[in-house]
């Protein structure tokens, strides 16, 4: 029987069944496997991938939705990757179109390297923000903060709830509820009794990533981001929205350095719902 053309290869939807195949897709284009967040992102989002009729996956991508659960307000798409042996042959474009065409009138956002960039730009997304990834071990130092933290407990997932929804613009239920079972460390700053902000830090191969981070202003930040430092031997990793240059100034002096930025974009709106004064780092820069 002759082998299909790529074009001809039908898009499915990929489920948690897939996700060795995805960390193989990761794998092949140089990335890190990162199974534990492909997990988390085909339990929470939906999955897009052509199979290789050779085995594995040509091509895939994950579209994670925010809002009413029939009426989404706000879609995130992430982790698009081709099979080195099929770049440059119009893969990405072809998926990337199936997903716009399925979301419709459903505004869209992602995070875009440079590589990826110039096609989205192509298919309609506008650059609206930065986010720089920043590294390294966290040294603690500088004055005591004056901002009280603690390990998160079951009792203030509404709270927290609460507070993401304000902060994001959009309501994020199906993903934050994920949290406690996803990260290895769940916390929140208070004030009076009340949550003024929240972190997680959740592994990725050898480092934890810090996100989300929402947070009242800097200094509260910071204190999560220490707090969460002092639970874990291992680098860190975040994604800081460039405009808190105060934050990324303080990280710097504690050891996390720049090691790549990335474009927000989006594509039927003109920027993310939500306050990004309190918006400090995504879950992920596959998901929102």
């Amino acid at each position: 029987m002759p082998i299909p053309s790529l074009a001809a290869l039908p898009i499915r939807r990929l489920t948690l069944r897939d996700l060795t195949a995805c960390a193989d897709l990761s794998e092949d284009r140089g990335w890190p496997r990162e199974e534990h967040k492909w997990g988390l992102l085909l339990a929470a989002g939906k999955g897009y991938g052509i199979d290789d009729p050779h085995g594995g996956l040509v091509t895939a991508c994950v579209v994670t939705e925010y809002g009413p659960y029939s009426e989404p307000d706000l879609g995130a798409i992430g982790m698009v990757l081709v099979a080195e042996r099929h770049a440059r042959q119009g893969i990405g474009r072809r998926l990337m179109r199936h997903v716009l065409s399925v979301m419709g009138t459903t505004p869209l956002t992602l995070h875009a390297t440079p590589y990826g960039r110039p096609l989205y730009e192509e298919l309609g997304f506008k650059l609206t923000g930065r986010a720089e990834m920043l590294q390294g071990h966290f040294t603690p130092g500088g004055p005591a903060s004056t901002v009280s933290t603690r390990a998160a407990t079951a009792e203030d997932l509404a709270a927290i709830l609460r507070l993401d929804e304000e902060v994001l613009g959009t309501d994020r239920t199906h993903l934050i509820t994920r949290l406690p079972a996803f990260a290895d460390q769940l916390r929140v700053a208070e004030e009076g009794g009340r949550i003024i902000g929240y972190a997680a830090a959740w592994p990725n191969m050898n480092t934890h990533v810090v996100g989300p981070l929402i947070a009242r202003d800097a200094e509260t930040a910071q204190a999560l981001l220490t707090s969460l430092a002092a639970g874990t031997d291992r680098p860190l990793r975040t994604d800081i929205d460039v405009r808190h240059e105060e934050l990324r100034k303080w990280a710097g002096e504690r050891g996390l350095v720049p090691v790549g930025l990335n474009s927000v974009m989006t594509y039927g709106i003109p920027e993310l719902p939500g306050d990004w004064s309190r918006r400090f780092a995504p879950l992920t820069v596959a998901a929102l």
